[in-house]
């Protein structure tokens, strides 16, 4: 089995630990972390989506244009431009990056949060909604005909864009923990994106979203992604000392410094059943299967990927093989220190898991081969 990883940038220094430094788009430090991870050996890098920062597919492009290889997977919140235009401009971009480019459909966790951009449906509606969206956006992509569509959310006629997608499909990901994200993202997602839960709370969200898609008449189920904050050291003694501190950081500043945690995207319990999952975890224990530490989600209130795995590099290298060998094959990871962190996964990680892989790979082949 292949596996994907994958980063996230910014467009300027800030974590949970780290208060935002520098204008809110700073170009070369969007250009170096670009870079670092293209290096690193990463395969895509996350573009987030809140109601305050600056939009992810100008982001995503400046940062195509300043890279060869790395593929960018751009958060994208139904419900605020039309499908066919978020269909033209997903192409359009897939085109100048020469087809680098997906999209991460997040229906969205927060009222509070939709509300600051104008939305204020209920959720329920709000992944009805998402359904209908992604029907009209990928039938804008591949329809050889102009194509009329009347439903609930949405009502276009005579839709044929000349533009489309440089790849074959542009890769839908999709996002969220509830039956009814299980519903949709089982629908039309072909990643299905969850948080580091421990392993038999992820392997039973594994089976719901396989059992989805089944119900939705596919024969092919979404490939799993999973989500983790790595933090390494040299021992595993130094590796939870910097935790620990990592972790009184997050205490320090309330909730945390970053641009998707924290009071300013938070107020109250969490409404998304995702982060409700990740502090019922916390609250279970701290420490879960072989490294995933769970601390730091309770600190953030359980702000979006917030469970870390802490160890040396090998450690969390097995730690993360744990998760593909329950069926994940996407690996999202970013670091509470995310420009130094991203070269170190590069350097000490990634290279551990896809060793590991091609070692099980060869010895696959060499059993078929004397058998």
């Amino acid at each position: 089995m292949s596996v994907e990883f994958i980063g996230m940038i910014g467009t300027r220094h800030v974590s949970e630990i780290h208060p935002a430094a520098g204008p809110v788009i700073d170009r070369e430090f969007v250009r170096r972390f670009t870079r670092a991870h293209e290096d690193a050996g990463f395969d895509r890098v996350l573009v987030g989506y809140s109601s305050s920062t600056p939009d992810g597919l100008q982001v995503a492009a400046y940062a195509a244009a300043h890279s060869e290889r790395l593929g960018f997977l751009v958060a994208h919140r139904p419900g605020f431009v039309a499908p066919t235009l978020a269909a033209r401009q997903f192409a359009t971009l897939d085109h100048f990056s020469g087809g680098r480019v997906a999209v991460h459909v997040i229906s969205g966790g927060s009222d509070v949060e939709q509300r600051r951009d104008g939305d204020f449906l209920g959720k329920d509606e709000r992944y009805d909604r998402t359904d209908e969206y992604l029907e009209v956006l990928t039938k804008t992509w591949t329809a050889g005909e102009p194509f009329d569509h009347h439903g609930r959310h949405y009502r276009v006629e005579g839709v044929q864009a000349e533009v489309r997608p440089f790849q074959d499909r542009i890769p839908v990901y999709f996002g969220g923990s509830s039956a009814a994200a299980y519903r949709v993202g089982g629908r039309h997602a072909d990643v299905f994106a969850l948080w580091g839960e421990p392993l038999a709370e992820t392997a039973e969200q594994i089976a719901a979203v396989r059992e989805a898609a089944r119900a939705a008449g596919r024969s092919e189920p979404p490939r799993i992604s999973v989500s983790f904050r790595p933090i390494l050291g040299p021992t595993e003694e130094a590796a939870w000392e910097r935790a620990h501190r990592i972790l009184a950081g997050i205490t320090a500043a309330g909730g945390g410094h970053g641009s998707f945690t924290g009071r300013k995207m938070h107020v109250g319990a969490p409404g998304n059943v995702g982060s409700q999952r990740l502090l019922a975890a916390a609250e279970r224990g701290e420490r879960h299967d072989r490294a995933l530490w769970t601390p730091t989600a309770a600190a953030t209130g359980a702000a979006g990927n917030s469970t870390a795995l802490v160890g040396t590099p090998e450690t969390v290298a097995a730690a993360l093989l744990d998760y593909v060998d329950i069926g994940v094959s996407t690996l999202l990871i970013r670091g509470y220190d995310p420009l130094d962190d991203a070269v170190d996964y590069g350097r000490e990680l990634i290279p551990l898991v896809r060793a590991e892989l091609s070692r099980r790979a060869s010895s696959r082949t060499e059993a078929g081969v004397t058998s």
